[in-house]
């Protein structure tokens, strides 16, 4: 019985060996110590530093969610970084990347730590890893500092993020649970105090227990009953299609009609001899060839050239040399072909190609600067286009701009006027407003509730991913605008959908699963 008890033990040291070496660099079986009953697991120093390592974890674990759910605006954060920058780099996945990878590295010393702890040896953690530590630490509370700064309405999309990961952010808090009982019923064993074990098990049954009761306090509107799920949110192409074209091109509202977009969304600015055309940036240097053609003029504002100019420029190929979306599929040889010969798009052609297939409009108007012909007659040389050059059907045309709503509804009759921002339902009615155009942030299933019953639908901007795309299509969202059109029509129905009674069935399961598991682990 000695000799093979001897024998485990000898069998045993080469995975200790593997756990202290790469957590403590000791790979040798003298350098190690094993922790005696009832004493600390380390000395004073280790046992300051490890808060610290849990805190790494803790944060990193919190940017790489936060960092993660954002997804849906890494272009406009690229796009952000451009204009300060002065060149094109998708930063946004660089720091996914680095968050990944931050986190599996803590995730691994923390693991290691609880393999060491759970075999009886006392932790030491090597200097280089204290430097990683603080490394890790030092990057997310950083980074999660400068997100409330500059993005702070990505706070906004982490909150709505939880309505529909909350039931499965508690499973997997509940399975970490589980597994923490483990170390924490072997050290409350060792414990030869009764004041020890309570500071040990107390916590984590105080955790154990809010974690079991969390749900009670949960809400997500993809949890409701069979039969209350409203129609399919209609889908308006942002720019047209601008992951599959160069954005405000003919290529890209053509890409939009072709996978079944509902409506065309774009800017207007208006030349200096009174062609309106489709640009979103004040100058044009991101989407036009402009540095090639008049590298003088680059910061000249793109309401300042006439219209001639501006047919010179080609509007395609910053598209294929950029790659301007995270996860781009790789266009086809015509589709490359095409990208490369688009140019600055009419406001008069974008009706035409809308009216001719029977799809919305909404665009953001741009006034002209001071000294600019039309710096007072924008809004006539606008309607003038729509009324006389275009002739599209006027129900198609949500007006968005509130400049001289009145002196619109009086010229043009006929328009679904459109407000930006939300408002009393009593100001909207007395301006005809059927429709709200609010930033996704502001989604709330409530709010769109109270405008529908006043025959007021709501669209959102800009939708891009799928779980943003669920939680407005549960809400009750009337119509989003995505620059996802190609992806988000295959959606058959939200993701994350389910019964209360389902939901009832999975929390309590699991609870009842993991309570079994843990008295289970603290018995043996």
């Amino acid at each position: 019985v000695v000799r093979r008890r001897l024998l485990q033990r000898y069998e045993h040291q080469p995975f200790i060996s593997c756990l202290a070496g790469f957590y403590s660099c000791r790979w040798k079986r003298y350098q190690r110590e094993r922790t005696e009953p009832g004493k600390c697991c380390c000395n004073m120093r280790e046992c300051m530093f490890f808060p610290l390592l849990v805190a790494a974890f803790c944060f990193s674990l919190v940017f790489l969610y936060t960092w993660g759910e954002g997804k849906n605006d890494y272009n406009g954060f690229d796009w952000y970084n451009y204009g300060n920058l002065g060149f094109w780099f998708l930063w946004s996945l660089v720091i996914l990347i680095v968050a990944a990878v931050l986190f599996a590295y803590i995730s691994l010393l923390l693991v290691l730590a609880m393999c060491l702890l759970a075999e009886g040896q006392q932790l030491y953690l090597h200097w280089s890893h204290k430097i990683g530590t603080f490394l890790v630490l030092g990057f997310s509370i950083s980074s999660l500092f400068a997100l409330s700064i500059l993005w702070r309405d990505h706070r906004k999309t982490v909150r709505l993020s939880f309505q529909v990961t909350a039931p499965y952010l508690h499973i997997g808090a509940i399975a970490i649970m589980v597994l923490l009982s483990w170390p924490v019923a072997l050290h409350a064993v060792r414990a030869d105090k009764k004041v020890i074990q309570v500071i040990i098990v107390g916590p984590y049954l105080a955790i154990l227990l809010f974690l079991f009761l969390i749900p009670l306090g949960m809400y997500s509107p993809c949890i409701r009953e069979m039969g209350t799920l409203g129609p399919k949110p209609a889908l308006i192409g942002h720019r047209g299609a601008p992951m599959l074209a160069p954005e405000n091109t003919e290529m890209s509202f053509l890409k939009t009609i072709e996978h079944g977009g509902d409506g065309l969304e774009t800017d207007v600015t208006i030349s200096y001899d009174g062609v309106p055309f489709l640009m979103h940036d004040y100058t044009l240097r991101r989407t036009t060839n402009i540095q090639e053609v008049f590298p003088n003029e680059t910061g000249k504002d793109a309401s300042l050239f006439s219209w001639d100019t501006l047919q010179k420029l080609n509007a395609g190929t910053w598209f294929l040399k950029n790659k301007p979306f995270l996860g781009m599929g790789s266009l086809s040889k015509a589709d490359q072909n095409q990208a490369k010969n688009q140019s600055i798009y009419k406001l008069s052609n974008f009706l035409r190609l809308a009216d001719s297939h029977n799809k919305l409009v909404i665009f953001d108007l741009y006034r002209p600067p001071e000294k600019h012909p039309y710096r007072n007659l924008w809004i006539r040389r606008i309607l003038d286009v729509i009324l006389k050059e275009s002739r599209i059907k006027r129900h198609l045309v949500l007006w968005l701009n509130n400049n001289v709503r009145s002196f619109v509804q009086a010229v043009a009759p006929g328009f679904q006027h459109t407000m930006g921002k939300k408002a009393p339902i009593e100001d909207l009615l007395k301006h005809n407003i059927v429709k709200l155009n609010l930033v996704y942030t502001d989604m709330s299933s409530e709010d769109i509730r109270k405008y529908a019953e006043a025959n007021i639908t709501t669209n959102f901007y800009v939708v891009n991913e799928p779980w943003l795309y669920s939680l407005a299509w549960c809400s009750g969202a009337h119509s989003v605008t995505t620059n996802a059109v190609h992806l988000l029509k295959d959606l058959s129905q939200p993701l994350f959908l389910m019964t209360p009674q389902q939901y009832n069935i999975m929390w309590i399961l699991t609870d009842l699963t993991s309570a079994f598991l843990i008295s289970l682990i603290f018995a043996l």
